[in-house]
């Protein structure tokens, strides 16, 4: 496919930097605390404008597998700029994360949804002046990936995405299929359906698109736990991406930095628009840009528009959202978490994103990150 050829070179560079588990580097650069030259772009190591604001000592985060690629740029650009600071990011799950960060075990918390209610009543306990916050920070597309011998282009639509991994269509030449597919030389294989086997916003998020658009098809409510019946189970979106880039037949979910490090084709979406919709940053950027604050207050949790039939809009999306107190974070790692999602949330931050496959933040949306940001206690 085009996504693929294209970004071939940042994919293997992508890839060299997608190790598995916690992230740890050790920091290096200059001295000077204010700024430093640590290659802030991701590729070029040209001058960085990150501002370390007194950030120091080690700070522990951990949640979504879905920003791992960008995080991994993120805190290699941040290190490098920051002497004597070291981030570490486990990259698990969100629920993990959300469940880490109401345990005050890490400064921080990816997750790939909002939090609850009564998750937010929990972090009360651990934000002792504040509670837990939403701060988008990560778009982008959830690809949907696969894996079948001779086809190198295939388009599906909601109502047969969800019958695929809801295990009622079974076969790749499947009428359903074949009719979205005119021309295509569809075999008569069996389709093997991945999903996540822990808790998780990405599966949330496609929840959340299948029940928007075939909620006759999905009748499942958008839980981070797999609902469907059948399929196969692999860990995180490494797991997931891994086993559809080894079985011919596959079929599974993950956000697309995993399919373009691995050269995995993705579907593209029949929405309704003048055409199928490809999974690119480009393309989720514009379904993005539609997203609504529904928070309250300095939660910037955000509504999105899984319905979209907006000319090149792709609608399986998600965000990704640092998990952090408004108030009451910890003494000894604030200034750190201030300075590093300050660094994430700026423009240089948000440029990474676009370089790595993910979509930047809208403007307007990000303005108001970089504000709450500036003001945690």
């Amino acid at each position: 496919m085009k996504l693929q050829r294209k970004n071939g070179l940042r994919a293997t560079a992508l890839g060299a930097l997608a190790v598995t588990g916690a992230l740890v580097l050790t920091a290096c650069g200059s001295d000077d605390n204010t700024a430093g030259t640590g290659g802030g772009d991701g590729r070029t190591g040209a001058a960085s404008n990150i501002k370390c604001d007194g950030a120091t000592g080690k700070l522990l985060a951990s949640g979504s597998s879905a920003q791992k690629n960008a995080m991994d740029l993120w805190v290699k650009n941040y290190m490098a700029a920051c002497s004597g600071v070291e981030i570490n990011y486990k990259s698990s799950s969100s629920g993990e994360g959300i469940v880490a960060f109401n345990q005050g075990t890490v400064g921080f918390a990816g997750s790939d949804s909002a939090l609850k209610p009564e998750e937010v009543a929990e972090s009360k306990k651990i934000c002792k002046s504040g509670q837990g916050i939403n701060l988008p920070m990560v778009g982008g597309p959830i690809a949907i990936g696969y894996n079948l011998d001779g086809v190198d282009k295939l388009n599906l639509d909601a109502p047969t995405i969800a019958k695929i991994f809801n295990g009622k269509i079974k076969k790749w030449n499947d009428p359903a299929i074949t009719k979205l597919n005119d021309g295509a030389d569809l075999p008569d294989k069996a389709i093997q359906a991945f999903h996540r086997s822990e808790d998780s916003g990405t599966t949330q998020n496609l929840g959340k698109y299948l029940g928007a658009t075939a909620k006759a098809e999905w009748p499942y409510e958008a839980e981070k736990a797999w609902p469907a019946p059948g399929g196969q189970a692999a860990s995180g979106s490494s797991g997931v991406a891994a086993q559809v880039k080894q079985v011919d037949g596959a079929i599974g979910y993950f956000e697309l930095s995993y399919a373009t490090s691995q050269s995995i084709r993705t579907v593209s979406i029949d929405t309704g628009a003048a055409a199928p919709v490809e999974a690119t940053s480009e393309n989720a950027s514009k379904a993005i840009a539609a997203a609504k604050v529904k928070g309250t207050g300095k939660d910037l949790a955000l509504e999105l528009d899984y319905t979209t039939k907006a000319d090149g809009a792709y609608p399986i999306i998600l965000v990704t959202y640092e998990v952090v107190c408004d108030s009451g974070n910890k003494p000894e790692t604030l200034s750190t978490v201030k300075s590093f999602l300050g660094y994430t949330a700026s423009d240089e931050g948000q440029k990474v994103l676009s370089d790595a496959g993910y979509a930047p933040i809208p403007a307007e949306i990000n303005a108001k990150v970089r504000e709450t940001v500036a003001g945690l206690k």
